[in-house]
Protein backbone atom coordinates (compact mmCIF):
# COMPACT_ATOMS: atom_id res chain seq x y z
CA UNK A 1 0.00 0.00 0.00
CA UNK A 2 1.65 3.27 -1.15
CA UNK A 3 1.93 6.28 1.17
CA UNK A 4 0.18 9.50 0.17
CA UNK A 5 2.61 12.27 -0.71
CA UNK A 6 2.27 15.47 1.35
CA UNK A 7 2.74 18.79 -0.39
CA UNK A 8 5.60 20.61 1.44
CA UNK A 9 4.13 24.02 0.53
CA UNK A 10 0.83 23.08 2.17
CA UNK A 11 2.60 22.10 5.38
CA UNK A 12 4.56 25.36 5.35
CA UNK A 13 1.34 27.36 4.85
CA UNK A 14 -0.32 25.59 7.78
CA UNK A 15 2.64 26.36 10.05
CA UNK A 16 2.59 29.99 8.95
CA UNK A 17 -1.15 30.23 9.72
CA UNK A 18 -0.60 28.71 13.16
CA UNK A 19 2.24 31.12 13.95
CA UNK A 20 0.15 34.07 12.74
CA UNK A 21 -2.87 33.02 14.83
CA UNK A 22 -0.66 32.53 17.88
CA UNK A 23 0.95 35.96 17.38
CA UNK A 24 -2.48 37.58 16.94
CA UNK A 25 -3.73 35.98 20.16
CA UNK A 26 -0.70 37.21 22.11
CA UNK A 27 -1.10 40.72 20.71
CA UNK A 28 -4.82 40.73 21.53
CA UNK A 29 -4.13 39.52 25.08
CA UNK A 30 -1.50 42.21 25.67
CA UNK A 31 -3.69 44.92 24.13
CA UNK A 32 -6.72 43.94 26.21
CA UNK A 33 -4.61 43.83 29.37
CA UNK A 34 -3.18 47.31 28.77
CA UNK A 35 -6.60 48.72 27.87
CA UNK A 36 -8.11 47.18 31.02
CA UNK A 37 -5.39 48.74 33.18
CA UNK A 38 -5.91 52.09 31.47
CA UNK A 39 -9.68 51.85 31.96
CA UNK A 40 -9.19 51.21 35.67
CA UNK A 41 -6.79 54.17 35.96
CA UNK A 42 -9.34 56.48 34.31
CA UNK A 43 -12.64 55.16 35.69
CA UNK A 44 -11.73 54.58 39.36
CA UNK A 45 -10.79 58.24 40.11
CA UNK A 46 -13.96 59.43 38.35
CA UNK A 47 -16.12 57.08 40.41
CA UNK A 48 -14.31 58.15 43.57
CA UNK A 49 -14.98 61.83 42.83
CA UNK A 50 -18.64 61.05 42.12
CA UNK A 51 -18.98 59.09 45.37
CA UNK A 52 -17.18 61.79 47.38
CA UNK A 53 -19.55 64.44 46.02
CA UNK A 54 -22.31 62.85 48.13
CA UNK A 55 -20.25 62.69 51.35
CA UNK A 56 -19.59 65.16 54.11
CA UNK A 57 -16.12 66.52 54.75
CA UNK A 58 -15.81 64.33 57.85
CA UNK A 59 -16.66 61.18 55.91
CA UNK A 60 -14.18 62.04 53.17
CA UNK A 61 -11.34 62.58 55.65
CA UNK A 62 -12.12 59.63 57.94
CA UNK A 63 -13.01 57.00 55.32
CA UNK A 64 -12.22 58.31 51.84
CA UNK A 65 -12.88 55.01 50.04
CA UNK A 66 -16.05 53.90 51.77
CA UNK A 67 -19.63 54.59 50.75
CA UNK A 68 -21.26 57.67 52.29
CA UNK A 69 -22.84 57.13 55.68
CA UNK A 70 -25.36 59.77 54.66
CA UNK A 71 -25.94 60.75 51.06
CA UNK A 72 -25.65 64.56 51.04
CA UNK A 73 -27.38 65.69 47.86
CA UNK A 74 -27.27 69.24 49.21
CA UNK A 75 -23.58 69.36 48.28
CA UNK A 76 -24.67 70.07 44.72
CA UNK A 77 -27.00 72.85 45.85
CA UNK A 78 -24.19 74.38 47.93
CA UNK A 79 -21.77 74.22 45.03
CA UNK A 80 -24.34 75.68 42.63
CA UNK A 81 -25.30 78.62 44.85
CA UNK A 82 -22.62 79.25 47.49
CA UNK A 83 -19.70 78.76 45.12
CA UNK A 84 -21.64 80.55 42.34
CA UNK A 85 -21.04 77.58 40.04
CA UNK A 86 -24.43 78.17 38.41
CA UNK A 87 -23.37 81.61 37.14
CA UNK A 88 -20.00 80.34 35.94
CA UNK A 89 -21.69 77.38 34.25
CA UNK A 90 -24.00 79.74 32.33
CA UNK A 91 -21.05 81.90 31.27
CA UNK A 92 -19.19 78.83 30.04
CA UNK A 93 -22.19 77.67 28.03
CA UNK A 94 -22.64 81.11 26.42
CA UNK A 95 -18.95 81.54 25.59
CA UNK A 96 -18.23 77.99 24.40
CA UNK A 97 -21.43 77.52 22.38
CA UNK A 98 -21.09 80.93 20.70
CA UNK A 99 -17.42 80.34 19.89
CA UNK A 100 -18.18 76.83 18.65
CA UNK A 101 -20.89 78.00 16.24
CA UNK A 102 -18.67 80.75 14.84
CA UNK A 103 -15.56 78.63 14.48
CA UNK A 104 -17.46 75.76 12.82
CA UNK A 105 -19.07 78.13 10.31
CA UNK A 106 -15.88 80.04 9.50
CA UNK A 107 -13.70 76.93 9.55
CA UNK A 108 -16.02 75.02 7.22
CA UNK A 109 -16.20 77.93 4.77
CA UNK A 110 -12.43 78.39 4.80
CA UNK A 111 -11.72 74.66 4.37
CA UNK A 112 -14.29 74.43 1.56
CA UNK A 113 -12.78 77.30 -0.41
CA UNK A 114 -9.22 76.03 -0.02
CA UNK A 115 -10.18 72.46 -0.90
CA UNK A 116 -12.50 73.03 -3.85
CA UNK A 117 -11.30 76.16 -5.65
CA UNK A 118 -8.07 77.16 -7.36
CA UNK A 119 -6.89 80.78 -6.93
CA UNK A 120 -3.61 82.66 -6.47
CA UNK A 121 -2.28 82.54 -2.90
CA UNK A 122 -4.29 79.44 -1.99
CA UNK A 123 -1.23 77.50 -0.93
CA UNK A 124 0.13 80.45 1.09
CA UNK A 125 -3.16 80.84 2.97
CA UNK A 126 -3.31 77.13 3.74
CA UNK A 127 0.20 76.93 5.15
CA UNK A 128 -0.14 80.21 7.02
CA UNK A 129 -3.21 78.92 8.83
CA UNK A 130 -1.47 75.59 9.37
CA UNK A 131 1.37 77.46 11.07
CA UNK A 132 -1.17 78.68 13.60
CA UNK A 133 -1.33 75.14 15.00
CA UNK A 134 2.31 75.40 16.06
CA UNK A 135 1.97 78.78 17.80
CA UNK A 136 2.00 78.44 21.62
CA UNK A 137 -0.95 80.12 23.29
CA UNK A 138 1.05 81.66 26.13
CA UNK A 139 3.22 83.64 23.67
CA UNK A 140 0.13 85.52 22.45
CA UNK A 141 -1.24 86.45 25.88
CA UNK A 142 0.40 89.88 26.15
CA UNK A 143 -0.39 91.02 22.56
CA UNK A 144 -3.94 89.70 22.94
CA UNK A 145 -4.35 91.58 26.21
CA UNK A 146 -3.46 94.95 24.66
CA UNK A 147 -5.37 94.20 21.44
CA UNK A 148 -8.59 93.45 23.32
CA UNK A 149 -8.01 96.46 25.55
CA UNK A 150 -7.69 98.74 22.52
CA UNK A 151 -10.98 97.43 21.10
CA UNK A 152 -12.75 97.69 24.45
CA UNK A 153 -13.28 93.90 24.61
CA UNK A 154 -11.04 93.10 27.58
CA UNK A 155 -12.87 91.33 30.43
CA UNK A 156 -15.92 90.73 28.27
CA UNK A 157 -17.51 87.52 27.09
CA UNK A 158 -17.43 88.78 23.48
CA UNK A 159 -13.67 89.28 23.67
CA UNK A 160 -13.23 85.75 25.04
CA UNK A 161 -15.48 84.32 22.31
CA UNK A 162 -13.46 85.98 19.54
CA UNK A 163 -10.21 84.79 21.11
CA UNK A 164 -11.51 81.21 21.28
CA UNK A 165 -12.55 81.41 17.63
CA UNK A 166 -9.12 82.69 16.56
CA UNK A 167 -7.25 79.87 18.29
CA UNK A 168 -9.63 77.08 17.22
CA UNK A 169 -9.91 78.17 13.58
CA UNK A 170 -6.60 76.70 12.26
CA UNK A 171 -7.35 73.24 13.68
CA UNK A 172 -10.91 73.33 12.36
CA UNK A 173 -9.76 74.29 8.86
CA UNK A 174 -7.00 71.66 8.88
CA UNK A 175 -9.39 68.93 10.03
CA UNK A 176 -12.17 69.72 7.55
CA UNK A 177 -9.92 70.30 4.55
CA UNK A 178 -9.61 66.60 3.71
CA UNK A 179 -13.37 66.04 4.06
CA UNK A 180 -14.25 68.70 1.51
CA UNK A 181 -11.35 67.56 -0.68
CA UNK A 182 -12.76 64.03 -0.84
CA UNK A 183 -16.32 65.02 -1.76
CA UNK A 184 -17.34 64.15 -5.35
CA UNK A 185 -17.20 67.10 -7.71
CA UNK A 186 -20.08 65.72 -9.76
CA UNK A 187 -22.55 66.45 -6.97
CA UNK A 188 -21.46 70.08 -6.86
CA UNK A 189 -21.80 70.41 -10.65
CA UNK A 190 -25.24 68.79 -10.54
CA UNK A 191 -26.35 71.33 -7.93
CA UNK A 192 -25.17 74.20 -10.15
CA UNK A 193 -26.98 72.73 -13.16
CA UNK A 194 -30.18 72.53 -11.10
CA UNK A 195 -29.95 76.27 -10.49
CA UNK A 196 -28.21 76.44 -7.12
CA UNK A 197 -25.70 79.20 -6.58
CA UNK A 198 -22.38 78.81 -4.79
CA UNK A 199 -23.84 79.68 -1.37
CA UNK A 200 -26.80 77.32 -1.73
CA UNK A 201 -24.59 74.52 -3.08
CA UNK A 202 -22.32 74.91 -0.06
CA UNK A 203 -24.96 75.06 2.68
CA UNK A 204 -27.51 72.61 1.23
CA UNK A 205 -25.31 70.11 -0.63
CA UNK A 206 -21.64 70.09 0.30
CA UNK A 207 -21.89 70.94 4.01
CA UNK A 208 -24.37 68.12 4.82
CA UNK A 209 -22.11 65.66 2.99
CA UNK A 210 -19.26 66.66 5.31
CA UNK A 211 -21.39 66.25 8.46
CA UNK A 212 -19.29 63.36 9.91
CA UNK A 213 -16.20 65.57 9.86
CA UNK A 214 -18.17 68.54 11.17
CA UNK A 215 -19.45 66.50 14.10
CA UNK A 216 -16.01 65.16 14.97
CA UNK A 217 -14.22 68.52 14.87
CA UNK A 218 -17.08 70.14 16.82
CA UNK A 219 -16.54 67.62 19.63
CA UNK A 220 -12.79 68.22 19.70
CA UNK A 221 -13.33 71.97 19.78
CA UNK A 222 -15.94 71.69 22.51
CA UNK A 223 -13.62 69.65 24.72
CA UNK A 224 -10.76 72.07 24.22
CA UNK A 225 -12.76 75.25 24.73
CA UNK A 226 -14.72 73.95 27.72
CA UNK A 227 -11.48 73.08 29.54
CA UNK A 228 -9.63 76.26 28.54
CA UNK A 229 -8.01 77.95 31.53
CA UNK A 230 -5.07 80.14 30.49
CA UNK A 231 -6.95 82.47 28.14
CA UNK A 232 -9.86 83.21 30.53
CA UNK A 233 -7.51 83.84 33.46
CA UNK A 234 -5.44 86.35 31.47
CA UNK A 235 -8.18 88.04 29.42
CA UNK A 236 -11.32 87.76 31.55
CA UNK A 237 -10.69 89.01 35.09
CA UNK A 238 -14.20 90.41 35.66
CA UNK A 239 -15.75 87.96 38.13
CA UNK A 240 -19.23 88.45 36.67
CA UNK A 241 -17.95 86.97 33.38
CA UNK A 242 -15.86 84.14 34.81
CA UNK A 243 -16.16 80.72 33.20
CA UNK A 244 -16.22 77.40 35.05
CA UNK A 245 -12.48 76.79 35.10
CA UNK A 246 -11.88 80.18 36.71
CA UNK A 247 -14.69 79.69 39.21
CA UNK A 248 -13.43 76.24 40.20
CA UNK A 249 -9.91 77.54 40.74
CA UNK A 250 -11.12 80.49 42.82
CA UNK A 251 -13.48 78.30 44.86
CA UNK A 252 -10.74 75.83 45.73
CA UNK A 253 -8.31 78.62 46.67
CA UNK A 254 -10.81 80.64 48.72
CA UNK A 255 -11.58 77.95 51.29
CA UNK A 256 -7.98 77.61 52.56
CA UNK A 257 -8.28 75.62 55.83
CA UNK A 258 -12.08 75.33 56.07
CA UNK A 259 -12.71 73.33 52.91
CA UNK A 260 -16.09 71.85 52.14
CA UNK A 261 -14.76 68.86 50.22
CA UNK A 262 -18.22 67.53 49.44
CA UNK A 263 -19.28 70.73 47.70
CA UNK A 264 -15.89 70.94 45.98
CA UNK A 265 -16.26 67.45 44.53
CA UNK A 266 -19.83 68.26 43.53
CA UNK A 267 -18.55 71.31 41.65
CA UNK A 268 -16.02 69.09 39.87
CA UNK A 269 -18.80 66.71 38.82
CA UNK A 270 -20.89 69.61 37.50
CA UNK A 271 -17.89 70.75 35.46
CA UNK A 272 -17.07 67.32 34.02
CA UNK A 273 -20.59 66.00 33.30
CA UNK A 274 -21.26 68.11 30.14
CA UNK A 275 -17.99 66.93 28.60
CA UNK A 276 -18.79 63.29 29.37
CA UNK A 277 -22.32 63.58 27.97
CA UNK A 278 -21.09 65.11 24.72
CA UNK A 279 -18.34 62.51 24.36
CA UNK A 280 -20.55 59.50 25.12
CA UNK A 281 -23.22 60.61 22.66
CA UNK A 282 -20.84 61.39 19.80
CA UNK A 283 -17.91 59.04 20.42
CA UNK A 284 -18.65 57.04 17.26
CA UNK A 285 -18.38 60.20 15.23
CA UNK A 286 -14.88 60.73 16.63
CA UNK A 287 -13.78 57.15 15.95
CA UNK A 288 -15.11 57.13 12.40
CA UNK A 289 -14.29 60.64 11.24
CA UNK A 290 -10.66 61.35 12.11
CA UNK A 291 -8.59 61.79 8.96
CA UNK A 292 -5.41 63.56 8.03
CA UNK A 293 -5.62 66.90 6.27
CA UNK A 294 -3.16 67.09 3.39
CA UNK A 295 -2.68 69.79 0.81
CA UNK A 296 -3.00 68.76 -2.82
Amino acid sequence: MSATAVDPSLVADQKLVKRTNSSDRRFAAIAHTLLSVWAVIVIVPMLWVLMSSFKSTGDILSSPFSLPTEWKVENYANAWSDANIGSYFLNSVIVVVSALVLVMLLGAMCAYILARFQFPGRRLIYYTMLAGLTFPVFLAIVPLFFQLQNFGLLNTRLGLILTYVAFALPFTMFFLYSFFRSLPHDVYEAALIDGAGDWRAFFQVMLPMASPGMAAVAIFNFLGLWNQFLLPVALNTDQDNWVLTQGMSAYAASQVYDIDYGALFAAIVITVVPVLIVYVIFQRRIAGSVSQGTFR
